[in-house]
């Protein structure tokens, strides 16, 4: 014999329908969750006229299987484009505070600015590309600028086209700008090959323009007093090559 239980309901047999049914071994489903009575049958194995109690209703309406959760087998298909294929070498920037630290304390390392967007399409064809020429020049860092984001930040920097790339390196400060896609890579890698091994050394590294420090300020993303200094470090460092 089997029986479904189903929430809300319970079983019990009726004394009313016993007569009428025994022969047939069947019971009744009533609306109260009480318990469940076996009927009579023919084998005499089973329980006839005991009651099954259900001691406790919420292991019964709450009683659902589920199969256990696995991890995917490669982590990589949960991240979105933008975050795949990424090496040691690339940092995602989180504010603008962040990004002039990162370029002031570069040192003469070559330093690349990415924006990017993640509803760009030219952007998501073009990053593994930039990831692999990221693992060939470990000794560059590339920074990548996520402009739906950082908008306040790109508009600053007047970044005005995706993908946009800036090459800062030492104290040259910015060395080149450009726009590039999947089909004209080869401008890329030639900015590289030219900035990525420059040797020389004319000081401390010089970051953004003190233009584009000033509109930053101006908006309040970074504090005024790096304004300030960086022009003043920037004057020593001309006055002393002198």
């Amino acid at each position: 014999m089997s029986c479904c239980l189903k929430a809300g309901f319970s079983f019990y047999g009726s004394n009313d329908l016993a007569s009428k049914n025994r022969a047939k071994g069947s019971f009744r489903v009533c609306s109260s969750i009480q318990t469940l009575q076996y009927k009579e049958s023919s084998n005499p194995r089973e329980c006839l006229g005991k009651t099954l109690h259900l001691s406790d209703q919420k292991h019964v309406t709450n009683f659902v299987t589920k199969s256990p959760k696995s991890d995917p087998p490669n982590a990589q298909t949960s991240l979105r484009w933008w975050e795949k294929s990424l090496h040691q070498n690339m940092i995602e920037i989180q504010s603008a505070q962040e990004l002039v630290d990162s370029l002031l304390n570069a040192g003469e390392r070559l330093v690349v600015l990415d924006f990017y967007s993640p509803n760009c399409g030219g952007c998501r064809t073009l990053h593994p590309k930039i990831c692999q020429l990221a693992e060939m020049n470990p000794n560059s860092l590339f920074l990548q600028i996520n402009y739906e984001n950082h908008k306040e930040m790109c508009d600053s920097l007047n970044i005005k086209v995706l993908p946009f790339f800036r090459f800062y390196r030492g104290a040259e400060g910015r060395a080149c700008s450009f726009s590039c896609t999947n089909a004209t890579i080869k401008k890329f890698k030639d900015a590289l090959a030219k900035h990525g091994t420059s040797s020389r050394r004319l000081g401390s590294a010089k970051g953004l323009d003190e233009s584009e420090l000033s509109a930053l300020a101006s908006r309040g993303l970074i504090s005024r007093n790096l304004v300030t200094n960086s022009s003043k470090d920037y004057e020593a460092d001309v006055f002393s090559i002198r």
